[in-house]
């Protein structure tokens, strides 16, 4: 299998957890932001976002962009180890917290690590091409003292949550390790970088370091 991502970007990391975790052997290319289109449009019926795995297996089809839709073929592929609870109830609440982490939490974590990256963060990488790549993405999403307000807000009430959960019980949902857990853990990785979530909530870098560990993947910058 080949997945498509950028090297940085935490969807990309979810879909690398997901394979990890199930142990299949998978390759990545990365691509340049911008320029991916060109391969990734006709592969897709043109989307544009990633991560995209292409299966590689007679059968199987071309490409499976998402990171939502990935996790679901590589579970009907290799269905142990499942990310999916046998419990219906606990599986539609790991869904619902996936998607929420997703579409929200996900999105602010971009949000708050880019404006981090542009200002204080910046000398992490100072150079130009990560500084250019840092300034398109801010533009692209709009990313500026308002919205990172707001994602700062977003972020301390999904942190408030996952805390009541992780520190409740090993896992977000149920008895066993799913996609909630996975996904946590990839998208709200960036925030390692940042020392007041370093220093506010170590609980939830144990966590994600615990995770990445179980998976096979290696330790976010931050964590390393």
């Amino acid at each position: 299998m080949l997945l498509l991502q950028f090297s940085t970007s935490h969807y990309c990391r979810k879909a690398r957890l997901a394979l990890g975790y199930k142990q299949i052997s998978y390759q990545v290319e990365n691509l340049t932001p911008g320029l991916h289109i060109l391969k990734l449009k006709p592969l897709t019926g043109g989307l544009t976002t990633m991560p995209v795995l292409l299966p590689q297996i007679q059968g199987q089809p071309q490409a499976i962009a998402d990171s939502t839709q990935i996790l679901k073929f590589l579970e009907s592929y290799q269905p142990e180890p499942s990310l999916f609870l046998t419990n219906h109830e606990h599986q539609t609440e790991a869904l619902m917290l996936e998607d929420w982490l997703d579409e929200s939490i996900g999105t602010a974590t971009r949000f708050v690590y880019y404006h981090f990256r542009a200002g204080e963060g910046k000398q992490i990488d100072p150079s130009l091409f990560s500084q250019m790549v840092i300034s398109v993405v801010r533009k692209q999403y709009g990313i500026n003292d308002v919205t990172v307000k707001l994602a700062t807000s977003r972020l301390a009430i999904a942190l408030a949550e996952l805390s009541i959960r992780w520190q409740k019980s090993e896992y977000l949902v149920g008895g066993s390790l799913s996609v909630a857990d996975i996904t946590a853990a990839a998208l709200l990785s960036p925030l390692a970088l940042i020392p007041q979530y370093r220093q506010g909530y170590p609980w939830l870098f144990e966590r994600i370091v615990q995770i990445h560990q179980l998976c096979g993947e290696q330790l976010p910058p931050g964590l390393v």
